[in-house]
């Protein structure tokens, strides 16, 4: 049996097959980065298999450590409660079975680089930024450090791309909308708009941001992140931060 953690990537789950479709599709691209590395897909709802069942299964076939990777961008609620309960209760159940949670995904230069290439996929070129206003469309949150955090990336992706401006803006619990945000752009000047989705998969939110780049004319509407390269090597990256740290942690221990 191969060393290594397994590597489980818990995804949120959505009605939308395109969400669950997407998310195998990223999964593809994080096997194919790492071959031999076993990596298996948990959803928190609506899809099969729920982490619980992914769990017991690998603990069955004999598994026995997992590093636990969030399918998430910002830490949040998720991250910080529902992930790390579903974890704990089912430690307690599979006593053999050594479970740690990986960090979320952002920030991350990858997560920019991936919306770049999204953004030139739709249209931009290099030469455009300096007259092309971004906005920086999330899911939201009511979490203020997952709204600070937005915002943060969208300073500091304009300082380091060159754009003319970076807005954030948010489908669900906080200000402003999609739609908001590009018309304040254009109030200000900015002759191209462009729409930068910072979610991994379609769904109901996506669609929500699509909808306000749509309603308020924005110039540019990028995909969704996807499958982008950059963020599968992203996922590799966390997943290797957590193994090091356990072992880090381990050799600490022997030392003292």
């Amino acid at each position: 049996m191969d060393a290594r953690p397994t590597l489980l990537v818990i995804a949120h789950g959505s009605r939308d097959p395109r969400h669950a479709a997407t998310v195998s599709a990223l999964c593809a691209q994080v096997r194919s980065l790492r071959p031999g590395l076993r990596v298996e897909v948990g959803y928190l709802d609506f899809n099969a298999p729920r982490v619980p069942r992914v769990l017991e299964r690998l603990s069955a076939e004999g598994v026995r450590e997992v590093v636990a990777l969030p399918l998430l961008l910002t830490r949040a609620f998720h991250a910080k409660s529902d992930i790390p309960a579903v974890l704990r209760e089912a430690a307690a159940r599979l006593p053999l079975l050594t479970v740690r949670q990986a960090e979320v995904l952002g920030p991350s230069p990858l997560l920019t680089a991936a919306l770049e290439r999204r953004l030139e996929e739709a249209g931009l070129r290099p030469g455009d930024r300096r007259s092309t206003g971004v906005v920086l469309a999330s899911a939201g949150s009511s979490d203020p450090e997952a709204i600070a955090v937005i915002a943060e990336i969208a300073r500091e992706w304009r300082h380091t791309a060159g754009w003319c401006a970076v807005r954030p803006a948010f489908a669900s619990a906080s200000l402003p909308r999609t739609a908001d945000a590009v018309r304040a752009l254009r109030a200000e000047g900015i002759g191209r708009v462009a729409v930068a989705p910072y979610v991994i998969a379609p769904g109901f939110l996506p669609d929500r941001i699509a909808a306000g780049a749509r309603e308020a004319g924005a110039d540019v509407l990028a995909p969704v992140l996807g499958p982008a390269p950059e963020l599968a090597r992203l996922l590799l990256r966390r997943y290797d931060r957590s193994v090091l740290d356990r072992a880090s942690g381990d050799l600490a221990a022997l030392v003292a």
